[in-house]
């Protein structure tokens, strides 16, 4: 036996109803910008523990760690990323055109400070691949490598500096939008870039991330492409020097893929036995690096190797700040897509793992981490995919974890780092390739999201296209605009019902849905522009000729709902329309109602709408009442005049408190009412 539901009250109208339950005085006053300015700056030891605890996290959790529990995974999960961090910034390094040690100090920095500001605990940063990519677009823009360039020549220290002067640039712009963004609280910009966007970006960018290692897998020297087309560019480059591929780099380059990818392979499908994945990065690292050294690969067969890295502590050093104004720009694709990619990853294992994060407070770690980085010669950094996934694997638990793999990488850059003098760059080509592997298995996704919303498959096919065709920072720009566009055509989208209602109810539903309601030889309503306009002309129409769309048709016995979705501002919301049956003669409409339930805001455009379509309703003789405003929408109405051509007991809480109320203000029979719903 189903329950059922009885409830008796009275009809209120939004006036009865904040009489009754409303605040016993008058509503309090905004307080004034001064005020909330002294307000915030007063200053208090709670109030100095409470900003602590919510801009430097470790604050918070550092005390209520779990030692016995959470110490062992946290110590093994950050050594397994730090290991993986030294092949992985080295090779991100070349993406970025400066010299591998950098990538090493782009492994260091940004981990440490995001394990003090951040608030994902199991995101691990450092050097992307894509934000490396696109970094390494600006650099070759302003500090082109000649094709003669000689590392051991006098002029390659100069170049070298500058090509990392530009890149700790833009790390350090990057940084400080990202703190301006902060201070503006919009941390909400990241829901611009949606999965669908992130995911065919990601994936079109490791399609320029694999041509571009394709001329030191095969050991060519060409010239980087940047701008749009670049990728056919430089495929077209690649097939010209074909025939000056070096056959000891190639060899390198296949077996070094014939390893990476296997072992990759098994560490994803085993990651669940695995206590720890097979560190095979390093390994192969560890290996050429022998290989190349007891055979004298770079003498005998001119193997590029990655050459000198210096031992020890970076020192600081400030930017090229001079080059800020040309590389602003990028820089501001940069920051979003860094941004974006780093809160996906730490949204995704928060969910996972029943925790929270403050999207504003990863703006500011994110900015620190980038600001301060880039003055110790480091290029921008974000989360990181490949990490991020072997943390959380490798039973990770909290940021303490970055402590671990941040000593991993100190060591190296002390003691090791001079060691990998004989590593190939073709080494470090395939580590870059072969770590995109996730971004290539995004193509799978296609199938299950064309069943789900042809919309965002499109979003994501015209992303992917554009970010291929053209370039990185374009492509992102092209599937944003496309994204918005698609929004805006959604809410422009109208569509009609009948609505019938359930027996003995308050329940309103669409009968093309809901067979048994009490509605019959219903159709569908034509779509009406969804500006202010045109919802004017064709409601008075309605009203004062009494005309109708003729597919429309009605049951006089019946009391209507019709449902259409127009606007009634300059930003288009819902708004339920429907005109007066056909079969309706002139007096026959008495009351226009309009549900505002799904209106979330009215500007003045809308507001002047409702006092025209009042006027014009009370010169025909007939009343017209609103429901379901929410607070906002009402205030502005009444600021507007609104009341001063409606009666203030005509607005109502319910759409079914209008409709008794309606019900009983009628001459005739109720059954043989027809009611105009808007």
């Amino acid at each position: 036996m189903s329950a059922s539901v009885a409830v008796y009250r009275s009809i209120y109208t939004e006036d009865q109803f904040r009489q009754s339950f409303g605040s016993d005085g008058p509503p309090s006053a905004s307080p004034r910008l001064s005020e909330r300015i002294a307000r915030g700056c007063r200053c208090s030891r709670a109030a100095c523990l409470r900003l602590l605890r919510a801009r430097v996290p470790i604050v918070s959790w550092l005390p209520r760690y779990r030692l016995k529990k959470w110490i062992l995974g946290d110590a093994v999960a950050g050594l397994t990323v730090g290991i993986l961090h030294i092949p992985q910034g080295m090779a991100f390094a070349l993406l970025t055109s400066v010299a591998p040690i950098y990538g090493l100090y782009t492994s260091f920095f940004p981990v440490v400070l995001y394990m003090l500001f951040g608030t994902g605990r199991h995101v691990s940063t450092g050097t992307f691949a894509v934000v490396s990519l696109m970094t390494g677009s600006v650099v070759e823009q302003l500090v082109p490598r000649p094709l003669d360039f000689n590392s051991s020549s006098p002029e390659a220290e100069d170049i070298e500096a500058q090509r990392i002067g530009v890149a700790s640039a833009v790390a350090f712009l990057s940084g400080i939008m990202m703190i301006c963004m902060f201070g503006l609280q919009l941390g909400f910009l990241s829901t611009y870039l949606s999965e669908p966007i992130v995911k065919a970006f990601t994936s079109g960018a490791a399609f320029h991330v694999t041509v571009s290692q394709l001329q030191s897998m095969l050991g060519l020297r060409l010239p980087r492409h940047t701008g749009p087309f670049s990728l056919f560019k430089t495929l077209a480059a690649v097939f010209e020097g074909l025939p000056s591929t070096n056959l000891a780099e190639l060899l390198i380059s296949l077996v070094c893929l014939f390893v990476l990818v296997p072992v990759k392979e098994v560490n994803t499908h085993f990651r669940h036995r695995l206590r720890t994945p097979i560190p095979v990065e390093i390994l192969t690292v560890i290996i050429a690096t022998g290989v190349t050294y007891a055979s004298s690969l770079d003498s005998r067969y001119g193997v590029q190797i990655v050459g000198h890295i210096p031992a020890g502590f970076p020192r600081p050093r400030v930017p090229a700040l001079e080059t800020l104004p040309v590389v602003a720009g990028d820089t501001v694709a940069i920051t979003f897509v860094g941004y974006a990619v780093s809160m996906s990853l730490a949204m995704i294992y928060a969910d996972k793992h029943g925790y929270s994060i403050h999207p504003n407070q990863e703006l500011l770690a994110h900015g620190i981490s980038n600001t301060v980085s880039s003055l110790f010669t480091c290029f921008p950094s974000s989360a990181t995919l490949a990490t991020t996934n072997i943390l959380e694997s490798a039973g990770g638990y909290t940021q303490l974890s970055g402590l671990f793999t941040s000593l991993v990488v100190l060591i190296v850059l002390l003691l090791i780092g001079p060691l990998f003098f004989f590593l190939p760059k073709a080494v470090l080509a395939c580590i870059n390739v072969t770590s995109l592997r996730q971004m290539f298995f995004q193509f799978q996704d296609l199938p299950e999201l064309w069943r789900v919303s042809k919309i965002d498959f499109a979003v994501w096919l015209v992303t992917w296209l554009s970010v291929v065709v053209l370039n990185v920072d374009l492509g992102l720009a092209i599937g944003v605009v496309f994204s918005m566009m698609t929004v805006i055509c959604r809410t422009q989208r109208t569509d009609c019902f009948v609505l019938g209602r359930a027996s003995n109810t308050e329940i309103y539903r669409p009968i093309e849905q809901h067979s048994k309601v009490r509605a019959r030889n219903t159709s569908t309503n034509p779509p009406i522009s969804p500006s202010s306009s045109p919802l004017k002309s064709v409601c008075l129409q309605g009203v004062q000729s009494r005309e109708a769309p003729p597919p429309l048709q009605f049951n006089r016995s019946m009391t209507y709902v019709c449902v259409d979705q127009n606007s009634i501002s300059a930003n288009p919301r819902t708004l339920t329309f429907c005109l007066p049956p056909p079969e309706v003669t002139e007096g026959d409409v008495q009351a226009v109602l309009i549900d505002c339930s799904s209106v979330v805001f009215v500007d003045v455009a809308g507001a002047r709408l409702f006092i025209q379509m009042c006027i014009e309703c009370q010169k025909a003789g007939v009343r017209i009442y609103l429901a379901t405003c929410n607070e906002s929408v009402l205030k502005i109405l009444t600021a507007s005049g609104l009341m001063s051509y409606m009666n203030p007991q005509h607005i109502f809480v319910t759409v079914h408190d209008a409709v008794v109320y309606i019900q009983q203000q009628k001459e005739k029979p109720p059954e043989k009412t027809t009611t105009v719903w808007v």
